[in-house]
């Protein structure tokens, strides 16, 4: 195992969080939740903190079904996408910063691989995104990884760290409290290919490291792996010193699966 970036004593959170993509209905959805929070009920996550992006459309339904839960710890609500303006206005089809803290929702994801390749969002359009979110008051869920190409033309270092980077003006500011950094290998993405534990970690040793050097106190910032997280990998990449949690996709999709994952990094 790559050497941690990490010092021995750490107060970073650990979290699952699950997101739903373009999945499923509405009654699928509300039936997912409810048995999310059924499990939780009787067994609960003690030392992750979970939380779950379904689509923009049952923002409010879902938030109002965990609001109402009788469940030790909260599941967080997290939105898949913010508009690069915080407030209302003349944008058709955007869904603002206000407006999604008016549905419950407490953090969103910003440059998911999906976003980038999908809708050809950059680093500009992305900045854009990441200051309403913080601005607005929302927690943030931010995306980087290489392709497949780049990895194997040995350029996945750079291109990682150079998506990091190209905020640093940002992240000399930011609240480490509101941010989150996900890790995603754009070429595991719904593949069910997956890099090693070892390849995660050095990946996340070396985004710590990026971090620290723009602001030591961002050393404690939590860094999810989503790379095609299933049940059965979890264990092993929740043993990784610089991977605090995962950020999940299909798996995240049947609540069995998800607690298992959630369990594995359920640790102290």
């Amino acid at each position: 195992m790559p050497t941690s970036a990490s010092p021995s004593f750490t107060t970073r959170k650990r979290w699952v969080i699950g997101n739903w993509k373009m999945n499923p209905n509405l009654a699928a959805a509300k039936n997912l939740t409810q048995a999310l929070i059924t499990e939780l009920s009787t067994t609960p996550i003690q030392q992750c903190q979970l939380a779950i992006a379904p689509t923009h459309l049952h923002l409010i339904t879902i938030s109002s079904l965990i609001q109402h839960a009788n469940i030790p710890s909260k599941i967080q609500l997290v939105a898949q996408d913010v508009a690069t303006q915080r407030h209302t206005g003349a944008f058709t089809g955007d869904i603002s910063a206000d407006l999604l803290i008016d549905a419950g929702t407490e953090w969103v994801i910003v440059g998911h691989s999906e976003r980038r390749t999908l809708h050809h969002e950059d680093e500009a359009l992305i900045e854009l995104k990441l200051r309403a979110a913080l601005d607005a008051g929302l927690g943030v869920i931010w995306c980087v990884g290489e392709t497949l190409s780049e990895r194997e033309s040995g350029q996945a270092t750079a291109i990682v760290t150079a998506q990091v980077t190209a905020h640093t003006q940002l992240l000399s500011i930011i609240d480490p409290q509101k941010f989150i950094l996900a890790y995603e290998p754009v070429w595991a993405i719904g593949t069910g290919r997956t890099a090693s534990p070892e390849d995660a970690q050095q990946m996340h040793a070396t985004i710590r490291q990026v971090l620290s050097h723009i602001r030591p106190a961002l050393n404690e910032t939590s860094l999810l792996y989503g790379g095609s997280v299933k049940s059965d990998n979890a264990g092993l990449l929740a043993q990784c010193p610089d991977i605090d949690g995962a950020l999940v996709g299909g798996a995240a999709l049947d609540a069995d699966s998800f607690l298992q994952i959630a369990k594995a990094f359920d640790i102290a």
